[in-house]
């Protein structure tokens, strides 16, 4: 170990040196150990994810029936897609979960993912307050509307977090030809924050909000808002799962993720996610379409 030698004296404990001060050899494994925690004995999966997975409820509704099949448990880092997509980098992950299919596949693409694949999907909305200031209407423009928003200087209330939802609402931003990193643009708040905290903030002000619609339904705190967009193509969300690329140390954890990986794309994982609902209605669609699953179970 760089920085450490051993030192004895006659009739006196074995000690040793690190960095030039001598410490006795319970403390240096005691470092040890805590420097190697979370890779030895860690038997559990993580999963990095988005903040509209925990906030719609997915992971308690869906999770538990591939640990119940596998005795694999597992946890989840939930942050915006951006920073789960750094985390796994850093090797902070085993799996993603995450909704920006084209920032998954250039993980793949990098080398830091070894697989990705679709997952399921459900759609952005536009939820705002019932005075509808900027006079959106119930659109099927998602764009159109976003240039009544900002040409009437309605707040608006962004995630501003680097996330998947982020992500989109930049780019319906750019095809309705606004700038919204300009600085002169009052009405828009950007907010860094999940998804659960940029509703409450962008209600309390009221201000419009591009959310998704599982939680949207949710939600708790609606307050009289409304969704006024939500039939546009674009508004499409789709959430795909990747398979991290293990660190060396880590390799032999990719058979337990590789579990996960395959499960939630088969028909029993894409059946439980069918059967989720939230207020009567299924939160997301999975891509592998209508299966034969029992909801009652």
């Amino acid at each position: 170990m760089p920085g450490v030698g051993r030192h004895m004296e006659r009739g006196r404990a074995v000690r040793f040196r690190l960095h030039g001060r001598s410490v006795p050899p319970w403390l240096l494994l005691a470092v040890f150990l805590l420097q190697t925690a979370p890779t030895l004995g860690q038997d559990f999966l993580l999963v990095q994810s988005g903040t509209t997975l925990r906030d719609s409820g997915f992971f308690e509704a869906v999770l538990p029936a591939f640990t119940r099949e596998t005795g694999v448990e597992v946890r989840v880092v939930a942050v915006g897609t951006g920073q789960a997509l750094q985390n796994a980098r850093r090797g902070d992950a085993d799996l993603l979960l995450t909704h920006s299919k084209s920032d998954e596949e250039q993980f793949v693409d990098e080398g830091y993912g070894l697989d990705r694949r679709d997952v399921m999907y459900n759609k952005f909305v536009v939820i705002g307050p019932a005075s509808d200031p900027a006079g959106v209407g119930s659109s099927r423009d998602v764009v159109a509307s976003f240039r009544k928003v900002a040409g009437t200087g309605s707040y608006f209330a962004s995630r501003g977090d680097d996330s998947g939802t982020h992500k989109a609402e930049l780019r319906y931003w750019a095809e309705a030809g606004v700038d919204v990193e300009s600085g002169d643009n009052g009405w828009y708040r950007s907010l860094g924050a999940g998804m659960g905290a940029t509703l409450n903030a962008g209600i309390a002000m009221g201000a419009y909000v591009l959310t998704d619609e599982a939680t949207w339904l949710a939600f708790g705190n609606k307050k009289g808002y409304r969704v006024w967009v939500a039939d546009d193509p674009r508004l499409h969300n789709q959430y795909g799962i990747v398979l991290v690329r293990p660190l060396r140390d880590r390799v032999d954890r990719l058979g337990r993720s590789r579990l996960l990986f395959d499960w939630i794309v088969s028909e029993s994982g894409q059946g439980e996610i069918a059967c989720f609902r939230i207020a009567g209605r299924q939160a997301y669609a999975p891509n592998r379409g209508a299966v034969g699953h029992d909801c009652s179970e």
